[in-house]
């Protein structure tokens, strides 16, 4: 057995660095100075024996060995943290500190609706919210940088708990008399090629979409420059063409102060299904289902 064991301090310096590729913003991130997490990882360097991260002035090159240590050091650090939360977990239900992870098509919708009763009812929850798209934020979850994700599915989330929240049905937006704006619901037919505008690549809401219409040539024709759902709107307002946009963001007054109508998506899958998933087997299961539950009454 070996005589040294890493700290999980200089775990978290090296899987920082990983992350972040500069001693600078890795110091920042771990809210140390940069002599410091330097100094960590030198010792945990020294102490194992091995070079695993390659210096230079401009560049951070981590050996094929480092590239090995930070993949046992995120799940080393995982279970660290599952550890805490174990014990955390034998306490009151929903209490303590919680980090989730939400994507921009819905934290903006549904948060400001939900957070104020959950501050008010559930006083003892400490609930540090990250906004991400999807990948980054399954991502987060698998790493142990968030306890939870509220995200739409369908999405690759790897091995996940969930529990559903609800179906957010889709509608086209078209500017106010659009002479193709049709009474009624929309048919993917009705959406002409190059006129539709759908947010940048990283958000699932995009894909979501264009499954849901199942045309493959819009997927090559969609114009994808939207950095958010509230761009696109100011965009179909200007007459530049129409969007997609989930009933959630309708309901929270997207539309509000433009002259943009909206009209449900005719198609056999035309919602998205928002769920609240955590990792498999986690101990605070009974946390993010009574969370769930919360969502799901907001």
């Amino acid at each position: 057995m070996s005589t040294y064991l890493p700290t999980l301090k200089q775990l978290q310096y090296l899987v920082a660095l990983h992350e972040h590729g500069h001693f600078g913003r890795a110091a920042d991130a771990s809210f140390v100075s940069q002599s410091t997490l330097s100094a960590g990882i030198r010792e945990l360097e020294s102490l194992l024996g091995v070079t695993l991260v390659e210096r230079s002035r401009r560049v951070v090159r981590f050996t094929a060995l480092g590239n090995q240590v930070v993949a046992k050091a995120h799940r080393i650090l995982r279970e660290a943290e599952e550890l805490a939360d174990l014990v955390q977990a034998a306490g009151k239900p929903l209490a303590g500190e919680l980090s989730m992870s939400v994507i921009p098509t819905i934290a903006p919708f549904l948060l400001p609706r939900i957070l104020p009763r959950l501050r008010r009812e559930r006083p003892e929850l400490k609930l540090f919210l990250r906004e991400e798209t999807s990948q980054d934020a399954v991502e987060s979850l698998h790493h142990g940088r968030a306890d939870c994700v509220l995200l739409a599915l369908p999405f690759d989330t790897g091995e996940v708990e969930m529990a559903h929240i609800s179906d957010d049905r889709l509608f086209v937006a078209f500017p106010a008399n659009d002479p193709r704006d049709p009474p009624g619901e929309v048919p993917p037919s009705m959406i002409e090629e190059g006129r539709l505008l759908l947010l940048e690549d990283g958000h699932c809401l995009r894909d979501h979409a264009l499954a849901a219409c199942n045309r493959p040539e819009l997927r090559a024709s969609a114009t994808m420059i939207g950095t958010s759902l509230h761009t696109l709107v100011q965009m179909v307002d200007g007459g530049l063409g129409l969007t997609m946009l989930p009933e959630m963001a309708l309901d929270a007054g997207i539309l509000t102060g433009t002259k943009v109508v909206a009209r449900p998506l005719k198609a056999k899958h035309a919602s998205r299904e928002i769920a609240l998933i955590w990792r498999k087997n986690s101990p605070r299961r009974e946390d993010f289902e009574l969370l769930a539950e919360e969502l799901r009454a907001g």
